[in-house]
């Protein structure tokens, strides 16, 4: 057995972060003196322990972590690589956000959003699987890109295939001082069960209004004004909401030129003669 002192210098932890990690039920001692309160480690530990130190250098979320050690070391780099990948689009869209924010201060760039034709079509009745969260503007892009890999996971895994891309639908409005529940949402064909917060329904028939974005159109507030184009152009033209705002990704969007075409900013509509 191992006191704090010699497990924290082994594991390269201090004293306060062993006993955050107590706490949070991370890394608990493997024997506590109940006279004394002293902590003491077993060495079969510090792998763990040192795990938890190297996923902390990332900026990793307590919570995170335990998900990432509570299973196999599989599943555990499964859990790390989705983490990963969100990290890196939150990355790429607070940089497309700054360069918005810099072509507004120097009046170099194109002002606002380039003026372009709001649509309508019809959505047939759509099978999809979903999952809810409650996010704020900071986290929106990392939990889109965690919920749909952990989505198409899931559908490959039970042997089916998406079919369109996938959608995002706003039941609130997610804004960076509070928090809205979205849905992301990934069509497919094939037979699966609901499994834990994976959710499958069927979206119903609807017509919709949207226009079409880049992906560096998509950076935060940029992406409103496109919102606003259609919302506009619905109360314009009379034709009352039919369901909440969503966004609709182009398949393998994320490969396509950031300048190119790629998600549809759309909103449910009732017919005209309704």
């Amino acid at each position: 057995m191992l006191t704090i002192s010699e497990f924290g210098k082994r594991a390269g932890l201090s004293h306060k972060a062993l006993r955050l990690y107590d706490v949070s039920g991370l890394l608990a001692p493997a024997q506590v003196d109940p006279a004394n309160g002293y902590r003491f480690y077993d060495e079969a530990q510090l792998e763990r322990a040192r795990r938890i130190s190297v996923l902390r250098q990332l900026d990793m979320p307590l919570t995170t972590i335990a998900e990432v050690l509570a299973g196999t070391d599989e599943e555990g780099l499964i859990r790390l690589d989705r983490w990963w990948a969100a990290e890196e689009a939150t990355t790429e869209a607070r940089r497309s956000t700054l360069q918005y924010l810099r072509d507004r201060l120097s009046r170099s760039g194109t002002p606002g959003l380039a003026p372009r034709p709001v649509l309508t079509r019809d959505v047939p009745a759509t099978k999809i699987a979903s999952i809810r969260a409650d996010t704020n503007q900071q986290l929106l892009v990392g939990v889109i890109v965690t919920c749909t890999d952990e989505i198409m996971s899931y559908l490959t895994a039970a042997g089916a295939s998406a079919t369109t891309g996938s959608w995002v639908i706003y039941h609130g409005a997610v804004t960076p001082e509070g928090e809205a529940t979205v849905e992301v949402c990934v069509p497919f064909d094939g037979l699966v069960d609901p499994s834990g917060r994976i959710a499958i329904r069927v979206e119903p028939a609807h017509r919709e209004a949207y226009c079409t974005i880049t992906m560096n159109e998509c950076a935060y507030p940029r992406i409103m004004l496109a919102y606003d184009l259609v919302t506009d152009w619905v109360r314009a033209i009379g034709v009352p909401e039919a369901g909440p705002p969503r966004e609709v990704y182009l398949p393998d969007c994320q490969l396509i030129p950031r300048d190119e075409p790629a998600v549809d900013i759309a909103l449910p509509i009732l017919e005209r003669n309704a």
